[in-house]
């Protein structure tokens, strides 16, 4: 696998870090936005921004909701902005499928604190960037995901290929993931793997982290496949072009 650097360690408590990279062309091929688009390309990782405590009551909305679902395989995920949830080898609409249950499941706390979360990393982002976070929008998709070591069962289950954001989702600018179990602790393997030439470099989860980075190809990444028990994070991810903006969920 090349030479690995550890980013993070899941055991250590980081107030900030930040590496700026170049740029990759990718962003060239899409219209620009200036005080937006990537100028300046990095990838970073805060324990600051969210407290161990709010990434559990985050996980507590996660598991509520994957209850009512979850992959044959082994990665599931939930979308509360689409409704988007895996159920066995397919997905269907929560919103749709569940309908007024809805509201035994989720709160509109839940949804306060969703929104508080990602405001926040948000601001964090644009800080690390020295952008606006005005000029930033939520963007699809945008998830929850649980991750175990079931064997895949469809090729939505195969997390673990290595792959460019902004290559495969397009409107991606800006890509954050809040951890929200441990490393070593609550599964093993699962680590985030950036893959530049010649080495690799890790980030070990740990609850409450929150790791982002610019979403072209200079942050070509992978997560390793999980070995033993279950990986919880969100996927919160940004862009530039209003056109392809998404509100926060609300509770139906």
């Amino acid at each position: 696998d090349g030479v690995t650097e550890v980013l993070a360690h899941h055991s250590e408590n980081l107030q900030d870090k930040f590496v700026e990279i170049p740029c990759s062309e990718d962003y060239d091929s899409h219209k620009r936005f200036e005080g937006c688009t990537p100028r300046k390309c990095g990838r970073g990782v805060t324990d600051a921004v969210i407290t161990r405590e709010e990434a559990e009551r985050i996980r507590r909305i996660a598991e509520r909701g994957l209850s009512l679902g979850g992959s044959d395989g082994g990665a599931s995920i939930l979308d509360l902005h689409s409704g988007a949830l895996s159920l066995g080898k397919h997905f269907v609409n929560l919103y749709r499928y569940f309908g007024d249950k809805i509201q035994d499941i989720f709160t509109e706390e839940d949804f306060a604190l969703y929104r508080d979360v990602r405001q926040r990393i948000q601001q964090r982002i644009a800080q690390a960037f020295g952008i606006s976070s005005d000029s930033m929008y939520l963007t699809k998709p945008t998830f929850f995901s649980r991750i175990n070591n079931t064997e895949a069962k469809t090729t939505h289950d195969e997390y673990w290929h290595p792959h460019v954001d902004k290559v495969t989702y397009g409107s991606f600018d800006y890509t954050s993931l809040l951890y929200l179990s441990d490393y070593t602790e609550d599964f093993g393997g699962g680590r985030f793997v950036f893959m530049d030439a010649g080495s690799n470099k890790t980030i070990e989860p740990r609850a409450g982290r929150v790791s982002f980075f610019t979403s072209g190809s200079e942050n070509l990444h992978r997560v390793e496949k999980v070995h033993w028990g279950t990986r919880y994070a969100i996927t919160i991810s940004f862009t530039c072009n209003p056109d392809h903006g998404i509100g926060d969920p609300v509770l139906m």
